[in-house]
């Protein structure tokens, strides 16, 4: 296989070794807090200019509640504040917590996309093992052995960092396929500390992928055969066999029922099929249901260059419910893991995605703010946009409109 990084759904797949084919003016934002004023613009550093060359993370900020975003609800296909004012996300995607539990300056990256980058909002993807603290050592971690306590304490900065920016940040429990029990004893831990926190939103599971709708929404057995697994298993009671072959999904009405029962009315997102992208069940019966005191579900797309189809997959859906592109973007290098000609340019693809995001205010934080986890932003750790992407995406978090000439 290629050394090439891909795109979160392409890094699951290959750990698995499967292939699979797989911009108007910002919300308001307060003041920033007085804290590192100077920590977004740093100067330009040499030893940054290595894709590894991580950066330190800053140290916690006290919340200050004075200078956090209002709370956001969902009315018809936008998101509101209380006042019943739009607002429209758009942002960064920033891996690395999901990837070690020391990250890759994620906090800094969160400072650096809402104070220089103009960003509205920041996904982060996070994981559910490190949550708990069962990060073992690795080549470049020494592992987890305070059961969590400074992964959550990372996370918990983040959301600061955001919120006294007056931001937004999505915890992105950055997963696969479909949504486990274990999954929604995170939920538990999450929803709980931030429930009805003003800044967060829960993106419930990264990319649901290789179930059906129904499955999707209303839970059912995920099957996973090993065929030497199954072979193997005369000597196992059936039930030890079943849980060999696969897992039961809870589904994701159960997991919104979930949060909400725990008091917790944040806005949830919900990941469509085909990794994230494909929307179309939504339209055709199998939206969910949330409760009358929660603040709405808005459902999320994943685009890549070599996704088709947007007006069914994506905008019938855009015209009756929110909808969060949580991660969009390419890169100048084709992926070696699908045929080459089935992915287009960035030259060409960006600014009609970027146009398309403007046209239909869609929701949005590009893929990634990193500098290897592609299709990536930046060039480097002093956050040097990549001129086939981040560039791009910085212009329109600036303002710069973009002309959407064709669909996909």
């Amino acid at each position: 296989m290629t050394s090439l990084p891909f795109p979160c759904q392409f890094r699951a797949a290959a750990a698995a070794l499967l292939v699979s084919f797989g911009g108007l003016a910002h919300a308001s934002a307060a003041e920033p807090a007085a804290a590192a004023p100077d920590a977004a613009q740093p100067a330009v550093d040499p030893t940054r200019t290595r894709s590894r060359a991580y950066p330190n993370d800053p140290p916690a900020e006290t919340p200050d509640p004075s200078k956090w975003p209002a709370a956001l609800k969902v009315s018809g296909n936008r998101l509101v504040d209380p006042s019943g004012k739009e607002v429209w996300l758009q942002g960064v995607a920033i891996p690395g917590l999901e990837i070690r539990p020391e990250g890759h300056g994620a906090v800094f990256s969160t400072l650096v996309a809402i104070e220089d980058w103009k960003a509205n909002c920041v996904r982060l993807a996070v994981k559910d093992t490190y949550w708990r603290g069962e990060g073992k050592p690795g080549k470049e971690t020494a592992g987890q052995s305070d059961g969590g306590a400074a992964y959550r304490a990372l996370i918990d900065n983040a959301v600061n960092v955001a919120a006294n920016r007056g931001a937004y940040l999505v915890i992105d429990l950055h997963v696969y396929r479909a949504i486990r029990d274990e999954h929604l004893a995170f939920w538990t831990d999450v929803a709980t500390k931030y429930k009805n926190h003003p800044a967060v939103l829960f993106d419930l599971i990264n990319e649901p992928h290789g179930i059906s709708w129904e499955i999707w929404r209303n839970g059912g057995f995920v099957a996973e055969k090993n065929k030497k697994v199954v072979d193997e298993s005369a000597f196992l009671s059936e039930e030890e066999k079943r849980k060999n072959e696969g897992f039961t999904t809870p589904g994701m009405q159960k997991a919104v029922e979930h949060v909400r029962a725990l008091g917790a009315n944040n806005v949830i997102i919900a990941g469509a099929l085909d990794w994230a992208y494909d929307l179309s069940g939504i339209v055709d019966g199998f939206a969910l249901n949330d409760t009358a005191e929660g603040n709405g579900i808005m459902y999320a797309s994943h685009i890549y260059p070599w996704k088709r189809g947007w007006e069914k997959k994506v905008l019938r859906a855009a015209a009756l419910h929110p909808i969060f592109l949580g991660e969009v973007g390419a890169d100048k290098l084709k992926m070696n893991f699908m045929p080459h000609d089935i992915q287009e340019d960035a030259e060409t693809w960006v600014p009609d995605m970027l146009g398309l995001i403007q046209k239909h205010r869609l929701n949005w934080t590009g893929w990634s703010f990193h500098t290897w986890a592609t299709p990536v932003m930046l060039s480097d750790w002093n956050y040097t946009p990549t001129p086939f992407w981040g560039q791009h995406a910085k212009d329109a978090l600036g303002g710069k409109q973009f002309e959407l000439k064709r669909l996909r």
